[in-house]
C-alpha cells in the first residue's frame, strides 16, 4: 500500500486529504498528514474572533475529528528529501525523526512576512492563527479594564490600537476591532468614544487592493467617518516599545499594533527541500498541480495554496498565478485530491481552472463591501453576504451550527466581553495566594 505524505494541515492541506479519504478504496493508499497544530484553522473568521462574533474554538477545525482514516502526525517538517522519499519530523517533545513516503503533497501555506522594522519582533502581534486573533480581543478588553480607572491624561496609549497592513486581513481586522471598541465604551462610564484612537497604515496608496480604487476608496471614506485614521503611503520606521514611528514623520504610542503586512515565503519549501522553486520562494506547479514544468516534472510530488505557484488558466498573461486566498487553496485542495486518486489508477489528472466568485469583506458588526467584476454592494446587505457564504464555505456541518448558533445567540444577548488575558499566565493566582499583583506605571506619552 502506497504512502500518501501531506505536508500542512491549513486549507489546501485538510481539503486534499478529506477529498482523498472519500475517494480511495480500502487499501489503496496511506494518507499521513503532518502539521504542528491538531486543527486547520478558517482564516476568514478570525476578524469575527477579534470582535467576539465567533467562538475561537469554532474558527478551528479539529483534524483528528473530521479525518478519521487519515494518520495525523504532530510536528513540523523540517526538511523533505524528495529524492529518497523522505521528510525528516520534528515533533514538540523529542528528537527528530524520518518519515517515509511515496507520493508527496506540499501544503505547508504561507508565514507571515515580517519586515526588518526595529521593535516589530517584541511589540507587535500577527492575526494568522486562532491563538493571536484571541489576545488581541483579550488586549483590547484588558486595556478599557485598565484606563477606565486612570485619569484621562494617562489612558491615551491605552486606549490606542494600530494596524499594519491594509491588504483583507488588515482591513477586516481594524474594521471589526472598531466596532467591538465602539460598542464597549458605552459600558465604561468613564471613558469616551473621542478617547479611541485606531490607525491603519499601508505602504501604499490605496488598501484592499482585491477590489478596485473607487471601492478601495469608500472604504476609507467609511472607516474615516467611523472614527479611524487610514495613512496611505506610509511605511512603519519603528514600532520599539509600542512607539509607532512613520515615514510620514507622525508618530504615537500604542498599546496594540497587529502586523498584517501579507505573507511570504514558507521557510521549509523556501530552504529546506530539493524540488523547485520560483524566484519567490515558492514551489514551481502545473496546472494540475502536479510539482515541476511541462517539460520537467517530478514524479509523484504534488503542491497548492499559498506555497504553490499555480499557473492562473483563467489570465491570457503568460506567467500569470493564482493568488493566494482561501478561495483557491480550497478549490486546489478538492481537485489536488480528485487528481491524485486518478494518477494512482492510470488516469490523466485535470488542471486547475477556477473563476473568482468576487470577494467580499466585514467592516464590522453589520458593515461590509463585495464586488464582483463591476457589481459592487456596500453595507448591511454586503455583510449578510459575508456571513452567509463564509457559514455555507466553513467545512463541516458541525462547524456550520456552532458558528450560526453563536451568530443567533448575539442577536438577543449581544457579544461577549469578558477578557481572558489571564490564561496567559494560569499560575499567577496559585502562586501569589490571592495577593494583589504589583501595579505598573503607566507609560509616558512621547511627543
Amino acid at each position: 500500500m502506497r504512502t500518501i505524505l501531506v505536508v500542512g494541515g491549513g486549507y489546501a492541506g485538510f481539503y486534499t486529504a478529506w477529498g482523498l479519504e472519500k475517494r480511495l478504496r480500502r487499501g489503496e493508499a496511506r494518507v499521513v498528514v503532518v502539521d504542528p497544530r491538531p486543527y486547520m484553522t478558517y482564516q476568514p473568521f478570525l476578524p469575527e474572533v477579534v470582535a467576539g462574533s465567533v467562538e475561537a474554538r469554532h474558527a478551528a477545525v479539529s483534524l483528528r475529528r473530521h479525518l478519521r482514516t487519515t494518520e495525523l502526525v504532530n510536528g513540523s517538517v523540517t526538511k523533505i528529501d524528495h529524492e529518497h522519499r523522505t521528510v525528516t519530523v520534528r515533533p514538540a517533545v523529542g528528537e527528530e525523526f524520518p518519515v517515509p513516503y511515496d507520493v508527496l503533497v506540499v501544503t505547508a501555506g504561507a508565514v507571515t512576512r515580517k519586515l526588518a522594522v526595529p521593535g516589530v519582533a517584541d511589540s507587535a502581534i500577527g492575526m494568522k492563527h486562532v491563538e493571536e486573533a484571541v489576545a488581541i480581543r483579550d488586549r483590547l478588553l484588558t486595556a478599557f479594564d485598565q484606563a477606565a480607572v486612570l485619569p484621562a491624561p494617562q489612558r491615551r496609549r491605552l486606549l490606542t490600537f494600530t494596524f499594519v497592513g491594509g491588504g483583507f486581513s488588515g482591513v477586516e481586522g481594524f474594521g471589526e476591532l472598531m466596532s467591538l471598541a465602539h460598542s464597549l465604551v458605552r459600558k465604561y462610564p468613564a471613558l469616551s468614544p473621542a478617547e479611541l484612537n485606531f490607525h491603519l497604515v499601508e505602504a501604499r496608496g490605496r488598501i484592499l487592493p482585491e477590489v478596485t480604487e473607487e471601492p478601495g476608496r469608500w472604504v476609507v471614506r467609511h472607516l474615516t467617518r467611523r472614527g479611524g485614521t487610514v495613512h496611505l503611503n506610509a511605511q512603519l520606521r519603528s514600532a520599539v516599545n509600542g512607539h509607532v514611528v512613520l515615514s510620514t514623520g507622525e508618530e504615537w504610542d500604542s498599546e496594540l499594533i497587529v502586523w498584517t503586512a501579507g505573507n511570504g515565503a514558507n521557510p521549509l519549501v523556501h530552504n529546506h527541500t530539493d524540488l523547485p522553486i520560483d524566484e519567490r520562494g515558492q514551489v514551481v506547479v502545473r496546472a494540475d498541480l502536479r510539482i515541476g514544468t511541462d517539460t520537467a516534472p517530478v514524479a509523484d510530488a504534488w503542491a497548492a495554496g499559498d506555497d504553490a505557484s499555480v499557473p492562473d488558466l483563467t489570465i491570457a498573461r503568460p506567467g500569470a498565478a493564482t493568488v493566494p486566498n482561501a478561495q483557491h487553496a480550497v478549490r486546489q485542495g478538492r481537485l489536488l485530491a480528485k487528481n491524485i486518486v486518478a494518477v494512482l489508477r492510470g488516469r490523466e489528472p485535470k488542471p486547475y481552472v477556477h473563476h473568482s466568485l468576487g470577494t467580499v469583506a466585514t467592516l464590522g458588526l453589520g458593515r461590509g463591501i463585495f464586488q464582483w467584476r463591476r457589481v459592487v454592494i456596500k453595507g448591511f446587505p454586503a455583510w449578510l453576504m459575508h456571513r452567509g457564504y463564509h457559514v455555507l464555505a466553513v467545512p463541516t456541518w458541525e462547524r456550520k451550527v456552532r458558528v450560526a448558533a453563536v451568530w443567533a445567540t448575539a442577536l438577543f444577548f449581544g457579544r461577549d466581553i469578558v477578557s481572558l488575558a489571564s490564561v496567559q499566565n494560569p499560575r499567577r493566582a496559585f502562586e501569589t495566594g490571592g495577593e494583589p499583583a504589583p501595579a505598573a506605571a503607566p507609560a509616558r506619552a512621547r511627543g
